[in-house]
């Protein structure tokens, strides 16, 4: 049934390859989120969001990340966005992969060590969001929500955007989630490097037409989310 899908429509090699790039991008996310929340020198304005829920709540990291995602995955219908197979997995993979990387990598590390873990994770984070990005199968929820809400108001990309992490980031700071140097480095660096990596990692497709949403402007080089997130 996948195979009768726009986004599947390739030659096995071409298809298995997006698959792996998929699935290693959404592991690499989690892991680059990881190293950002582990480094503690303030985190990407949606992971504030999960660290002030998980404060309050004492549910997981993860648990609270897949949770936010499909929370946002609603939001879409309003919206009349339509999602892909990336964006479901997104949804439910990104968050383990954050407990995963939060399980390998130790609190309390001495500073110099999360000095150069803060940089580390966004780096990972922009190659994973190219990975995922580019593999073509549609963009993360947070992503969505933004092209959507531009889409039904007509306001541009960037002013939408600023918007939801505005009141991403200050509800998650009120939560008691962590503000701080690292979220203002993920604001101004993550762009750029997505700018980058996106195009690197696009899987060229000949002669089939790409229905997923990743191939529109959600595909900007904004933070992503998000966080995966």
């Amino acid at each position: 049934m996948l195979r009768r899908l726009a986004s599947f429509q390739d030659p096995a090699p071409i298809l298995a390859r997006r698959l792996v790039q998929l699935f290693v991008g959404l592991l690499l996310y989690g892991i680059g989120i990881a190293l950002i929340v582990r480094a503690a020198l303030g985190v990407a304005p949606w992971d504030v969001l999960t660290q002030g829920i998980a404060k309050q709540t004492g549910l997981g990291f993860g648990t609270i990340t897949v949770v936010v995602g499909a929370i946002v995955l609603l939001l879409w219908l309003p919206l009349r966005q339509r999602f892909g197979f990336g964006t479901i997995m997104n949804v439910l993979l990104v968050g383990p992969a954050a407990d995963l990387g939060l399980w390998l990598i130790p609190e309390g590390l001495d500073l110099w060590a999360r000095i150069v873990m803060l940089p580390a994770g966004i780096v990972v984070l922009a190659i994973a969001t190219g990975l995922y990005i580019g593999a073509g199968f549609g963009p993360g929820p947070r992503d969505g929500l933004m092209t959507g809400l531009h889409a039904r108001t007509g306001l541009k990309i960037w002013i939408v955007r600023t918007g939801i992490e505005l009141v991403v980031l200050g509800t998650g700071w009120l939560l008691g989630g962590n503000v701080g140097l690292g979220t203002v480095l993920f604001a101004v660096a993550v762009g750029p490097l997505c700018g980058w990596t996106i195009p690197l990692f696009a899987i060229k497709r000949s002669g089939v037409p790409d229905a997923s949403p990743a191939r529109r402007t959600d595909a900007a080089p904004a933070a992503p989310a998000a966080p995966a997130t």
